[in-house]
This record gives C-alpha cells, structure tokens and sequence, in this order.
C-alpha cells in the first residue's frame, strides 16, 4: 500500500502537448469502471496545503493525459488525511485518517457529484446545480441526522446547532462543487468537503480543495457528469 504515497508523471517532449500520467494501480483499480475523467490534486507532503490541481482524461488506448496546464490549489491548513470514500480502498501505513474538525482534506478517491453556487446555473457548467440562498447549510453537527449534507431549513426542520452558511459574506461559497467524501454520512468521519473559491493563494481551508474563481469555473465547465468524473488526492513522489 506505500505505493499510494507516490504518484509517477512521464512528461512528453512539449510542455504544451498532453503528458501521459502512470496514477498507482490501486488508484485505477478503485475508479469507477466508467470514469473518464479525473481531477488529480496532488501534494508534496501529508502535511502541506499548497496543491497542484491537473485534469487527466482517459484516452481511447485507456491511458490518463493531461488537458491543459497545472492549476495551483490550497487544501486544508493541516494537509491530507486518509479519507473515507465509497471505494475499498484503506489508509496505506503512515497515513493519518480522517476525522470531524481535523483541518485536513481527504486523501483518497472521490466521485464529483454536484455543483453549486449563489446564483442560476452558469452557462457550459453541466454538472447538477444547486442554487445556495440563506437558507442552505453546511451540517457539520454530529448529533444531527443530517449530518454531512447541504439542507434548506425552509424544508428541513432543524435538529443541528452551528451549521455553515452557503452563501457566506467571503465569497468562498460562490462557485463550487460537493465531493463524495464520507457518502454514508458517518459521524465524526469528516462533513462538507467541497471545491470552492479560494480567499487568496496562501490561504488554506478548513479541509475542502480551493483554487481562483476563474480556475474553478473552467474546471467546473470541463467536467462531464456522462464521464463520471472523480476527485483523486494523493501525495506526489519528490
């Protein structure tokens, strides 16, 4: 299981042409058989949250390469813990596990479900869209059944105390996506991990995958939900 703390990239000759990427066998293993494409975020260590976010598409020869350029991302102010997926996949030696309130994101693999943002569904984002308004919040109360989702409090009746808003005075909130971390809703294994905005490039999260507005939204325009896309997390080799 060590070979999940490496990630193993075979450039071509242009940096501006695809570059074929090798992702360790159990990573591929665990991917959905249908999934074409991956949003690889990537670390130098478990315990650093400047990222580099690279989006991998499956060729017809059933290779990953690269689309575009490196995009640069911030992770959790406390790095990358093993997260908890729907895939079997299990924390290799040395690696920390995720929890409630670690300020670590997810390690992992991780389906792209749905994407969100204050306002109407944006143009070329295909994703399905939830439209966050002062009623929609974060459940990261361990005690509540709904513990782990976005609910509407004009639907839901409350049973949480200090939920997150969705549409917060920074902004962070106003474009982004919900990843698939913990999806039996376990408690006290970890609550709203999503992408979103960043508040600026050193600063990093409470656990969710960041990066500007402008790259968010060209990876969110990318994503193809017929393609099954996954968020991958792992720790690149030196």
């Amino acid at each position: 299981m060590h070979r999940f703390l490496a990630l193993f990239v075979t450039l071509v000759s242009c940096a501006h042409m695809p570059a074929p990427v090798t992702l360790p066998a159990e990573i591929t293993a665990a991917l959905p058989p249908d999934c074409r494409q991956v949003l690889l975020v990537t670390v130098a260590d478990q315990h650093t949250s400047a990222a580099e976010l690279t989006l991998l598409e499956l060729t017809p020869s059933h290779t990953w390469s690269t689309v575009g350029n490196a995009i640069p991302a911030r992770i959790g102010r406390n790095g990358m813990a093993w997260g908890h997926g729907e895939f079997s996949l299990h924390a290799p030696p040395g690696w920390r596990v995720k929890k409630e309130g670690d300020g670590c994101a997810p390690a992992g693999v991780f389906r792209i479900v749905q994407a969100f943002g204050d306002g109407p569904q944006p143009s070329g984002i295909r994703l399905p869209w939830l439209h966050c308004t002062t009623h929609h919040w974060g459940i990261d109360d361990v005690r509540s059944r709904h513990y782990n989702q976005i609910v509407d409090d004009r639907v839901t009746p409350s049973d949480w105390t200090g939920p997150e808003t969705m549409v917060p005075a920074v902004g962070c909130y106003k474009l982004g996506a919900v990843i698939a971390h913990n999806p039996r809703n376990t408690p006290g294994l970890g609550s709203c991990i999503f992408m979103h905005v960043w508040q600026g490039r050193e600063v990093p999260t409470a656990g969710c995958t960041a990066m500007s507005e402008p790259d968010l939204r060209n990876v969110l325009a990318w994503l193809d939900p017929h393609a099954y896309p996954c968020l991958v997390q792992l720790v690149q080799k030196p």
